[in-house]
């Protein structure tokens, strides 16, 4: 942004013309000197209404002066009074179209206005005036980063890089960008270079985020710590705690997501987070309370349901509370076939677990809805298969196990299902098959071991806008 310095000079000028034009009762040029250097001191010491005040007087004997005009729309602009502010900026461009920094100025404030395709217009100007001006690289650099022009950005940037190495603010976008433009060594040499200027967390959790894109675990952990060290935000103990999970670190993960949820007790992916390291260390009671916790936070987060469906399955614990969220969830959303689904798991979890009010009726009344809503539902076909073999319905029981394997044929249990229904009407043959799909997929446990980290990885990706820049991108464009 533009500076106050240099105006002084350009004052004698100014108002020498005006004052020769002037009647004999009107102020003296020495006198409009005096006041419009007031206005700078004021304006640089933060006095803006003052600044104001001392300048509106001058404007009928300087209504062509660049230096008044720009330094009453910096003014007002710090002000927050941006009709004014934009009045003033402007009318500094028409009178001064080669200036850099009125460009600037006029761009800076068009943008927090949200007139972005005008702020570009004012920025490229000013870079069209001045290719190696800082300001001018940067600022346009940074309308292309809020368009998601990344890759017009970049060379932006690293101009802006070049003419201002110390820039922390555009060496950090420049990192940022690099990273997600997948050029990794170029963003972690660009980080650490920066971290020399400033050790700040916000550095140490993007340097975490290129190591773990990078398939440096170890590097990844211990930038996320000392990130989260340095400013324990929401932010940075979710990425830390998040590491943790990825890669299976479940009992660091567990202490992490215990202290970020005392620190903040209202954020529901923390309680998520929490959630899922207990269920994966085999501590369901503890999973199920924190995902109750967690949907309390926030009803309608759909994450939090299929987890808890998974940890209640392995606990049977509060089974009251479980499967009255589950019923709300079914209220708030009526016509979503999980919630259908999972309402009916949580009542059926509840029968086989002793619970004497569970209704299987009711239990496939909902699996029915559920699958009448989204017939791709394999887990749905699945356990409406399971019930009506309960019942001993095998002739009912086995197309909904051929739904579920046409879904997903790695549904080692629909096999094994299927295979026993075809034991009880006597197609020997067919149930040989299915058992022997069956072994064979009991024994690919890896493949099961990597859904649930994918499973996980949805759920840190989604929380973390997939990467540093939903959070992170530092907004280098300084205010007017």
């Amino acid at each position: 942004m533009g500076t106050v310095v240099g105006f002084r000079l350009a004052i004698a000028a100014i108002f020498l013309l005006a004052a020769s034009h002037a009647p004999a009762q009107e102020p003296s040029k020495q006198s409009l000197d005096r006041q419009y250097q007031s206005a700078v001191t004021d304006f640089s010491a933060g006095r803006f209404s003052q600044a104001v005040a001392k300048l509106e007087p001058l404007l009928p004997y300087a209504t062509r002066s660049f230096e008044v005009h720009e330094l009453i729309g910096l003014s007002y602009a710090s002000l927050s009074e941006t009709q004014k502010a934009e009045a003033h900026l402007k009318l500094a461009v028409q009178i001064a179209p080669n200036s850099v920094p009125a460009r600037t100025n006029f761009g800076t404030l068009l943008l927090q206005e949200g007139k972005v395709a005008l702020a570009a217009e004012q920025f490229r100007y000013a870079l069209q005036l001045d290719p190696e001006s800082y300001d001018a690289n940067h600022n346009l650099a940074e309308i292309y980063i809020r368009q998601g022009k990344l890759a017009a950005a970049h060379p932006l940037l690293a101009k802006a890089q070049s003419v201002n190495p110390a820039s922390y603010g555009n060496g950090y976008n420049l990192a940022l960008t690099d990273y997600m433009l997948g050029k990794l060594d170029d963003a972690l040499s660009m980080a650490k270079s920066m971290l020399a200027i400033h050790n700040t967390a916000e550095l140490h959790n993007l340097i975490g985020h290129i190591e773990e894109k990078d398939g440096r675990f170890v590097e990844a952990a211990n930038a996320y710590e000392i990130a989260a060290h340095l400013n324990p935000s929401e932010d940075n103990l979710f990425d830390w705690g998040s590491e943790m999970l990825l890669h299976r670190t479940y009992d660091p993960a567990i202490e992490i997501f215990e202290t970020a949820a005392e620190r903040y007790p209202k954020s529901p992916r923390m309680q998520i987070g929490l959630g899922l390291a207990n269920y994966f260390r085999g501590k369901y009671d503890e999973a199920v309370k924190a995902l109750l916790r967690a949907i309390d936070l926030d009803p309608a987060d759909p994450r939090a349901y299929m987890f808890l469906a998974r940890a209640y399955d392995s606990s049977p614990t509060e089974a009251d509370n479980v499967i009255e969220r589950f019923k709300r969830y079914v209220d708030l959303k009526p016509n979503d076939a999980r919630a259908q689904y999972y309402y009916a798991m949580s009542l059926w979890k509840g029968k086989r677990s002793g619970n004497a009010g569970a209704d299987l009726t009711k239990v496939m009344d909902l699996l029915k809805s559920a699958i009448a809503l989204d017939d791709n539902l394999a887990d749905a076909h699945l356990e409406l298969g399971d019930l009506y073999s309960g019942q001993h319905q095998y002739e009912k029981a086995i197309p909904q196990y051929v739904r579920a394997l046409e879904l997903d044929a790695n549904l080692s249990d629909a096999h094994y299902r299927l295979g026993t229904s075809y034991v009880h009407l006597g197609k020997k043959e067919e149930a040989q098959k299915e058992f022997a799909i069956y072994q064979k997929l009991r024994t690919e446990h890896l493949a099961k071991l990597e859904k649930e980290r994918d499973e996980i990885k949805q759920f840190v990706y989604s929380e973390s806008g997939g990467d540093a820049a939903s959070r992170n991108t530092q907004s280098g464009v300084e205010n007017p």
